[in-house]
């Protein structure tokens, strides 16, 4: 059987419909005012800075401020369901569009902090699938959207380095069982995906920075 070059698969899959966070960027936001809300509403769960102590919270330092407005207003529209929907059903119900701007302009400064990983041979098996996709099954190479590093590109596409790998790879399941349906291509990407995969590129991403 003749195997699809990786390289081929990536071009295919950037030229299919994209993870867009939207068609423009939105507004920026005061991250002075932003620094007040996450104080007070997302500092239990996400850290003050957005580094999150608590594996199934995302952390939010220096994810890019787009792509954190809009999974806040999806969250808010209930297109979002999966994992902490309904506590982040309440906390997003409160924040009008400019408080989601102003909170995201903040994270978005914060300094990621760099998380490692304990498992070598998770990593390397997790860096082939990160790095070259899996040709055989037509799974792209994830830096081919989210870069060599992780840090994605601004509205586009989403940083992942220094995630916690546990929350990753709870997304990842959530999108191949449709249970987060709030992104196709991921959906698309992610059903073809074993769990060893899974946990595999989940631990890899962990371990960038």
């Amino acid at each position: 059987m003749r195997r699809v070059p990786v390289a081929a698969t990536i071009a295919a899959f950037l030229l299919s419909t994209p993870f867009a966070i939207a068609a423009n960027a939105t507004p920026k936001g005061d991250p002075s005012k932003g620094k007040v809300i996450a104080e007070q509403v997302c500092a239990a769960c996400h850290g003050a800075d957005g580094n999150s102590v608590i594996p199934a919270n995302p952390s939010l330092a220096g994810q890019h401020a787009d792509y954190i407005v809009k999974q806040l207003q999806e969250f808010k529209a209930g297109k979002r369901k999966n994992g902490q929907a309904a506590v982040m059903l309440g906390f997003s119900s409160q924040l009008s569009d400019a408080d989601m701007r102003n909170v995201a302009a903040y994270f978005a400064a914060q300094t990621p902090k760099e998380r490692g990983s304990s498992n070598k041979e998770l990593v390397a098996a997790g860096k082939k699938i990160y790095r070259g996709g899996v040709a055989s099954k037509n799974i792209p190479a994830c830096m081919a959207c989210h870069g060599p590093n992780g840090a994605g590109i601004p509205v586009q596409y989403p940083r992942v380095s220094s995630q916690h790998g546990s929350y990753v790879a709870d997304q990842l399941k959530a999108f191949r069982t449709g249970e987060r349906a709030n992104n196709q291509v991921m959906t698309e990407v992610a059903a073809k995906m074993s769990d060893a995969e899974i946990k595999a590129v989940s631990e890899y991403i962990q371990s960038l920075h």
